[in-house]
């Protein structure tokens, strides 16, 4: 049960991701910026970011403070979500 939990705790947290990571806007283009563009700022390769984003990854602290912060939210509104939210949106 706890490794469903966790599972499903690294999914939202995945989710909560992609969705921060769409309101950063890149000047050049006009579009949200990529997974890629992301890895470059954290100093992260795409693959890991997208791994994040999937929830098949267990990031460090450090990784997770270089992230909240190219988003620009603070650690604590990284983590403020609804989780009821991400679980239904991971069972879909």
């Amino acid at each position: 049960m706890e490794k469903i939990r966790n599972r499903n705790e690294k999914k939202a947290l995945g989710y909560r991701i992609v969705e921060l990571r769409k309101k950063i806007i890149n000047p050049k283009t006009g579009k949200p910026i990529s997974q890629e563009e992301l890895g470059l700022r954290t100093g992260h390769a795409k693959k890991t970011i997208g791994e994040l984003e999937r929830g098949n990854s267990n990031p460090t602290y450090e990784t997770l403070l270089l992230i909240s912060k190219e988003l620009n939210v603070t650690i604590n509104e990284f983590f403020n979500f609804d989780m009821n939210k991400y679980e239904k949106l991971s069972k879909k």
